[in-house]
């Protein structure tokens, strides 16, 4: 279940580090280079309110093995393209996968089990997404230096189909508890200042941060032509510390009081992180991307939990808005502030991410009333 996470996780961000290779290539415009992540990511957005009406009359075991599959088999294909609207097409077609596939791994991860160690086990998930977000990012950036780009997407390719033959021995058959809410429900949750304020917040922390993850590359690859795609994919191990905060954030917010103090610490660690990528030097950006991590994974963290803390009775339709806020976010912020580094450059840029990080204090302090 861990190790079919981490392939699912390689496949969604893999292409990241590499766009700016992609851009020069096929001759594309730095826009059409970031769709590659975009239009993988958008379906995210929608999948945990519409999903479970899709999804509902399917075998858990048969729809995870053969989207497994299918999802290898597109990397192969992927690999093997030369054309920018087929590159993007198969990708588009990834990201519909890949969503069910990870709801799918959770529910089998939850079911299976021991209830004693739910707990635990979910942990142990949420380190396998962050690992795979970072070894998809880091390894097709260190094999596109000696190879190319392609070979690492047949490799991975295999590897899915592989799981596919793995994921047979799964003895047991489980109904996913996808969600289905009514519209009339999602208005209602949305009609709850406290949790609109939480959903808004990380739409645009989520946004803030795949833009910065987005454009870094291209940024990184033009102060510097010295800076290998392998280095490239390596910037992104500060990722690795939203492990440690997931699995330790209770004892986090005891340290600093209550969740709206710990979400406010973690904003300032996430203005602090951005202002160190002004620096146009490797290694200040590599250290700030463990600053700006640590920052993010603190604010979600705690932002996720509260969520499920109010909720109650309506704990899975307000997890599920909260996940499609924060998915299309991110979805966004891959491609609309790139205008700023387009026409205005980098340092603009990073301007821009931070007024919409500070302006995060605003709804932090209408969340302190709210909860008050």
């Amino acid at each position: 279940m861990y190790v079919c996470t981490m392939l699912t996780l390689c496949s969604l961000y893999a292409a990241q580090p590499i766009q700016p290779l992609f851009e020069n290539e096929f001759s594309l415009s730095r826009f059409e280079a970031v769709m590659f992540t975009t239009v993988i990511m958008l379906p995210l957005g929608f999948a945990p309110v519409f999903y479970g009406y899709i999804l509902e009359t399917f075998s858990t075991k048969r729809f995870l093995r053969n989207a497994v599959l299918l999802l290898g088999l597109l990397e192969l294909l992927f690999g093997w393209s030369n054309t920018y609207p087929l590159l993007v097409g198969i990708r588009a077609l990834q990201g519909l996968l890949i969503p069910a596939i990870l709801t799918s791994l959770m529910s089998y991860i939850g079911f299976m089990a021991p209830k004693d160690r739910v707990q635990q086990s979910m942990g142990y998930y949420i380190g396998a997404t962050i690992l795979g977000g970072f070894f998809g990012r880091l390894f097709s950036g260190a094999m596109s230096d000696v190879f190319g780009w392609r070979p690492f997407f047949i490799v991975l390719g295999l590897a899915l189909i592989v799981m596919y033959g793995a994921l047979s021995f799964l003895s047991e058959e489980i109904k996913v508890d996808f969600v289905k809410p009514k519209l009339a429900q999602v208005i209602d949750v949305c009609k709850n200042k406290t949790f609109l304020t939480i959903f808004v917040l990380m739409f645009f922390i989520f946004f803030v941060f795949q833009a910065l993850l987005n454009f870094l590359p291209f940024q990184l690859r033009t102060f510097s032509s010295d800076v290998s795609y392998g280095k490239v994919g390596m910037m992104y191990a500060g990722y690795i510390v939203g492990f440690i905060i997931s699995i330790r954030i209770l004892s986090i917010i005891r340290f600093f009081g209550n969740e709206v103090k710990t979400i406010g610490i973690g904003l300032l660690i996430y203005l602090l992180g951005l202002q160190l990528f002004h620096m146009n030097n490797y290694t200040i950006m590599f250290a700030g991307m463990f600053v700006v991590c640590a920052g993010f994974f603190i604010i979600h963290s705690v932002a996720s939990g509260l969520i499920s803390k109010l909720a109650q009775e309506k704990r899975a339709i307000s997890s599920g808005l909260y996940l499609s806020f924060y998915y299309l976010g991110g979805t966004i912020g891959t491609f609309a502030p790139g205008v700023f580094f387009e026409y205005l450059g980098w340092n603009s840029f990073v301007i821009l991410l931070s007024l919409f990080a500070g302006a995060m204090f605003f709804l932090l302090f209408n969340l302190h009333k709210s909860l008050s």
